[in-house]
C-alpha cells in the first residue's frame, strides 16, 4: 500500500474513490429532476428537503449540457481521450475555452496533453454544447 498524499494534481485520490464513477454536474441535474417528476406523481407527495432543492438549483445553474443525447456524446468523446475520470468529469463541468485555462484548472493535465491535442478536446466539446437542442 502506498503512503502518497492525496492530492488530485496528481490524480492521487482516497482508496475509497478507486471504483468510484464520477457524474458530470448536467447528469446530477437530470437524476434530481428525475426525482422530483417522479414525487410530484406519486400519489402521496413527499416535501423535498431543503438539501434537495438547494442541490438541484446548484445543477441547473451549472449544467453545462442539456440533454442526454449531448451528455451521453460529450462522455463518449472525452472517454477516448485517457483521460482518469476526474479529468473526464471537470473538464465537462468546467468546459474550459483555452488549454492554458483547462491546465489551471487541473493540473494534472500539465505534461500529459500538449496543447495542440487539448485545444481539440476544447473545441470538440464548445461544438456539442452549441449544437444541443
Amino acid at each position: 500500500m502506498s503512503n502518497q498524499e492525496e492530492d488530485a494534481t496528481d490524480l492521487n485520490f482516497p482508496k475509497e474513490f478507486e471504483n468510484a464513477e464520477t457524474l458530470l454536474i448536467s447528469e446530477v441535474h437530470k437524476l434530481l429532476l428525475h426525482r422530483k417528476t417522479t414525487n410530484e406523481s406519486a400519489e402521496e407527495e413527499q416535501e423535498l428537503n431543503e438539501r434537495f432543492t438547494k442541490t438541484l438549483n446548484y445543477c441547473q445553474r451549472f449544467s453545462k449540457f442539456k440533454n442526454r443525447s449531448t451528455i451521453k456524446a460529450i462522455r463518449e468523446m472525452l472517454a477516448l481521450k485517457k483521460l482518469h475520470k476526474f479529468e473526464l468529469a471537470a473538464l465537462a463541468n468546467l468546459c474550459p475555452e483555452t488549454p492554458e485555462e483547462a491546465k489551471a484548472l487541473i493540473p494534472s493535465l500539465e505534461g500529459r496533453f500538449e496543447d495542440e491535442e487539448l485545444r481539440l478536446f476544447l473545441e470538440d466539446m464548445a461544438t456539442q454544447r452549441s449544437l444541443q437542442s
